[in-house]
Formats: C-alpha cells, sequence, structure tokens
C-alpha cells in the first residue's frame, strides 16, 4: 500500500489499496449472489450474445452527443476527483466518465461489455470535492463488483420476463424472483456505499453524500446527529403498521433509503471492517478465483440472521418471538445464492434458445 495527497483536500491523504478485490467492500448478500451468477461459467457470454441487438456502442454514443465527457480538458476537477478514487481503490483503467444535465445527486454504471459511468450536473454542482470523490468511488465500486452487467443482464431479464410466454416462470414464482433481485439491487447499493468509502476515506464525507441525497445541497441547516437518529427513528420506532408501510416502499425499489444507507454505513464503521482495510487488511483480486458459493452462501446467512436476531423493527421482533429465533431466516436466507444460480441457469438456457428467433433490447443500470 502507498499514500497520495495530489490534489483535492490538501491535508488528508489516501492509502492506496493495491490489489484490493471487490470482495473486500460487497455486503455479504450481495456476495453471496455474485459468487454464484460467477461460476456460471458462460453465463454472461449467452447473455451478451442474446443482447447482441441492443448496440452498447449507440447507448455510449447517445451520452458521447448529448453529454460532457469528462477529461483532463472538461471538467477537470471532477477528473482530478476521479482519477483519486480510482488511485485509492487501484483501479489502473477508469472507465469513461460522462455527466449529464440533471439537476438531482446521481449517478449510473451502465454497460455489458464496456460498461462506463455518468453524473448529473446536479451532484457536480452540489457536492464538495470530498463528496464526489465518495460518489464517484460508489460507480467505481459497482463497475468492479460486476453490477453495471449483472444489473443490466437481471433487470433486461426480468422486464422480458414479464412481457413474455417463453420463459417457464409462472407469474406469482416470477414475482418472488423479481422482489428478490430488487432485494439484491439495494444490498448492492450498500456495497457500492462502502466502495465509495473506500475510495474517498472519509466518513463525515460519505454521511453528508447521503445527507445531500435525502435533502439537497444546501446542509447549512441540517445537523448530522439529527440526521442520524432520524435512521434509527426509522428503523426501530413506531409499531406493526409503519413496518408495513415501509415494506410497501421499499419492496419493489432499487435503492435502501438514504436514513437505512447511513445507518448501514455507519454500523459498517462501528465494526471495525474499514479500518481494517485501511490497514492492509483485505481479500486480494489474485485470489478471486479461489471464492467459493457455499462460503459467500454460509457468510450471506449469518448476516441475515444477524440482522434478523437484532433488528429493533416491530414486525420483525414479532416474527423474532413467533419463531423462536433467527435460525430459520438464516438457513433461506443462505439457500438463496444457490436458487439464484438455478433461476439464472435457466434464464440463461432460456436466453440461448430464444436468440435464435428474437431481437435484442435495451438496458442499463441505473444508481445513485
Amino acid at each position: 500500500m502507498t499514500s497520495d495527497s495530489t490534489g483535492g483536500t490538501p491535508a488528508r491523504r489516501r492509502v492506496t489499496l493495491t490489489g484490493i478485490s471487490s470482495r473486500a467492500w460487497e455486503h455479504p448478500a450481495d456476495r453471496g449472489a455474485l459468487t454464484a451468477l460467477r461460476e456460471l461459467r458462460g453465463f454472461d457470454d449467452v447473455v451478451k450474445a442474446f443482447f447482441g441487438m441492443w448496440n452498447e456502442r449507440g447507448f455510449r454514443l447517445s451520452y458521447l452527443a448529448g453529454g460532457i465527457r469528462v477529461d483532463h480538458r472538461q471538467y477537470p476537477s471532477v477528473y482530478a476527483r476521479y482519477a483519486e478514487a480510482g488511485a485509492a481503490l487501484d483501479i489502473p483503467e477508469l472507465p469513461e466518465l460522462y455527466v449529464e444535465q440533471n439537476p438531482m445527486i446521481g449517478g449510473k454504471a451502465i454497460g455489458l461489455d464496456k460498461p462506463f459511468i455518468v453524473i448529473t450536473t446536479g451532484a457536480v454542482q452540489q457536492l464538495d470535492e470530498d463528496e464526489l470523490r465518495t460518489l464517484l468511488g460508489h460507480e467505481l465500486g459497482h463497475v468492479r463488483s460486476g453490477h453495471a452487467v449483472y444489473k443490466t443482464i437481471m433487470m433486461v431479464l426480468t422486464r422480458w420476463a414479464t412481457n413474455v410466454a417463453w420463459l417457464p416462470i409462472g407469474a406469482i414464482a416470477l414475482r418472488a424472483i423479481i422482489a428478490a433481485m430488487y432485494e439484491w439491487w439495494r444490498k448492492a447499493e450498500l456495497s457500492a456505499d462502502r466502495a465509495g468509502l473506500l475510495a474517498g476515506q472519509d466518513p463525515a464525507a460519505a454521511l453528508r453524500l447521503l445527507m445531500k441525497l435525502a435533502g439537497g445541497g444546501d446542509l447549512s441547516q441540517i445537523d448530522t446527529t439529527a440526521f442520524l437518529e432520524q435512521a434509527a427513528e426509522y428503523q426501530g420506532g413506531g409499531d406493526l403498521r409503519d413496518s408495513l408501510h415501509k415494506l410497501k416502499m421499499t419492496a419493489w425499489s432499487s435503492h435502501p433509503v438514504p436514513v437505512a444507507r447511513a445507518a448501514d454505513l455507519r454500523a459498517w464503521v462501528d465494526s471495525g471492517a474499514y479500518a481494517r482495510i485501511l490497514g492492509g487488511d483485505f481479500p486480494h483480486r489474485d485470489t478471486d478465483g479461489d471464492a467459493k458459493v457455499t462460503e459467500a452462501a454460509k457468510e450471506a446467512a449469518d448476516s441475515y440472521r444477524e440482522t434478523f436476531a437484532n433488528s429493533p423493527d416491530p414486525l420483525v421482533t414479532l416474527a423474532r418471538r413467533l419463531s423462536g429465533g433467527a435460525a430459520d431466516i438464516g438457513e433461506w436466507a443462505g439457500s438463496q445464492a444457490g436458487k439464484a444460480r438455478d433461476w439464472a441457469s435457466t434464464a440463461a438456457d432460456s436466453a440461448a434458445r430464444a436468440a435464435r428467433r428474437r431481437p435484442g433490447t435495451n438496458g442499463s443500470a441505473e444508481d445513485q
């Protein structure tokens, strides 16, 4: 590991996490699904071939025509923050970066063969250097984890599945699968939040970014402690009616709410994982091939079990009392990686059969 102090905030030195694997920041539930998908040898190639008519180059061309490509000449300060985030995460070749006209703070990672990143003018205008570096690291985390590829694949497949009859899955089972995919996407956002923190290496800036996503760019009248109190109230306050409202709010959403993201990131820092990584204790890319589905599934089960056991949410508390503990939910969660692999295999087989008779479609993986 080395330290970098070029550009950005002069007083802050960021550690270069040499050789770091995306497994270092991936949430256990996210990592379990990703490991299962990665074990499907050839799955990416089959589905990418099926999407041949999508023309990723054409999609990129729309941003080349309608946005600003960031480099040392255009948005040079954004490019400097981008390079710093990439250096911290030890990414030698940065994806293309574009800025699109949009007043909201946000970003997204798009593509299959050669993913690229897009952030909004709202992010450029409303975020300070440390917050912007964190956001860019968040998007780089998506790319490094393969979320841009897998999100694009899964989003297109699930869209097709709702409209065509050739996918051999019933309507009720399909809704359950889509709900499970949304659950994975939400965990992928928590993973990317951790990547953003590792890229910026400033917990206060990472929290400010989430506060700005919730309340806009002006934090002069927003208090960090009060925001975290909101998070605690959201997670455990109210009664069963509030729990049901939260389920309705999140079940079909690809992003956790900002206060939940802030609470999870704070818990990750408090667990000591962030400090250990900065100290050099992290998995390396050259060992990614050794990752096993069974181990990832166990970590996912342990994570869900711990959440179920400790959650103050009224509905979870009731379920815990009725079930007599967290073992059942942990065992259920641990089986989901294998089910995801089985479903992905079925989807890939269906895609291969349909590729001979159906044109492709469009898709992207959006994020903020």
